[in-house]
């Protein structure tokens, strides 16, 4: 069968982080991934928050086909997209015993040309999900699962749209990296008014700026952005609500690398400089991980384990990165990986940046916005 032979999990568009091995809602008590049966996929949900996660393979009559999308519900549900003569599928799965139910939800259709359509990231709370469709001009957010009648369009945005970040605990802010006039900008379109779409992220007129990853609880912010170093992009990280400069450390430089970050410790609302950071590394050798916290000049590298659902985990509140991963032995494993944070490292940094002279002045005061980062001087921003 000739139309199993690609793992749909490893595909990604351009401007996109490269694909997790599977999905995990929010509040990681659920994962959702294709698994393998020997060239062929199926849908499996893991449970993740009890004494041992465990593994329910949820089988369709027939195997999966190139493309197709899986993704946990809070209920413990997968969602599931199905590609298909220019629709896209939607349905819930759920185990009955020996077999697998299936609710059909609706489908969304995609008539222009060259549109695609992809999941968001599992949206917080569980109960709602939503997909990016993806035309030559526009971009629309549809909400997929949770509505009251099927597929509901909810969302349209000038331009062409990649990305995808949560900025909230109610599923309502979502960042998304617009391309617009040859330059790709990070945008908030707020669900609750319409899709209203506002500025989130511009470092300089002529920069390329990414939102990659949030945390609603600290305000954390990992970007991406060519500002200090035009043509190269580099991994960078501010605060929500915060007038300091973004800030490009030199030890998230890996030239010979893909940096991806995946996961960021929740909990630490008041020191996000102390927050736990976790990156896919991918190198000539293959894949590791990396962890770092924004108080600490270094990157800590991790073997990943054997199995490693590559770009996939969750940190809890006190500091414990969780991995997931399967092998021949193990169906359905994660491991734990403690980081200590260096002592003294947050207090450092936080008197660092306090310290910090500014070489320009700053712009003159403008009216609140979800993310004040687009006013944020390029002054200061590569440390060590």
């Amino acid at each position: 069968m000739t139309a199993c032979a690609i793992e749909p999990a490893a595909e990604h568009e351009d401007g996109d982080a490269p694909r997790a091995g599977c999905a995990i809602t929010a509040d990681g008590s659920y994962a959702a991934r294709l698994a393998p049966a020997g060239d062929c996929w199926f849908p499996e949900r893991w449970t993740l928050d009890g004494p041992e996660p465990y593994a329910v393979p949820l089988p369709s009559h027939q195997p999966e086909e190139p493309g197709t999308e899986v993704q946990p519900m809070g209920d413990g549900r997968v969602l599931i997209r199905r590609p298909t003569d220019g629709r896209h599928v939607f349905s819930l799965l759920y185990p009955t015993g020996p077999g697998t139910g299936e609710l059909p939800l609706g489908s969304v259709q995609c008539p222009e040309e060259g549109t695609r359509l992809r999941m968001l990231p599992p949206a917080p709370g569980g109960d709602h999900a939503f997909a990016l469709a993806v035309g030559r001009r526009s971009s629309a957010v549809w909400l997929v699962a949770g509505g009251a009648f099927g597929p509901e369009h909810v969302a349209q945005i000038p331009g062409r749209c990649s990305g995808g970040v949560w900025l909230d605990r109610e599923g309502r802010m979502l960042a998304l990296d617009r391309e617009s006039a040859g330059r790709t900008k990070a945008v908030v379109v707020d669900l609750g008014r319409g899709g209203e779409v506002s500025p989130l992220l511009q470092i300089a007129d002529g920069s390329d700026d990414r939102v990659l990853l949030a945390d609603p609880d600290s305000g954390l912010l990992l970007i991406r952005s060519d500002a200090p170093s035009p043509g190269r992009e580099r991994l960078g990280w501010g605060v929500l609500g915060s007038t300091l400069p973004v800030r490009f450390p030199e030890c998230l430089r890996m030239p010979e690398c893909v940096v991806t970050p995946f996961a960021i410790q929740p909990g630490q609302v008041l020191t996000p400089e102390s927050c736990g950071v976790a990156l896919r590394v991918d190198g000539p050798v293959g894949s590791w991980v990396g962890v770092w916290r924004p108080a600490e000049r270094q990157v800590r590298h991790l073997p990943a384990p054997e199995g490693w659902l590559a770009g996939a985990g969750w940190w809890t509140r006190d500091g414990v990165l969780q991995l997931p991963y399967a092998t021949a032995e193990v169906r359905c494993g994660v491991a734990q990986v403690e980081v200590p944070e260096e002592p003294g490292a947050a207090v450092r940094e936080a008197e660092s940046a306090r310290a910090k002279p500014s070489e320009t002045e700053p712009p003159d005061p403008v009216a609140p916005r979800p993310v004040p980062l687009q006013q944020a001087p390029l002054d200061g921003l590569v440390t060590k």
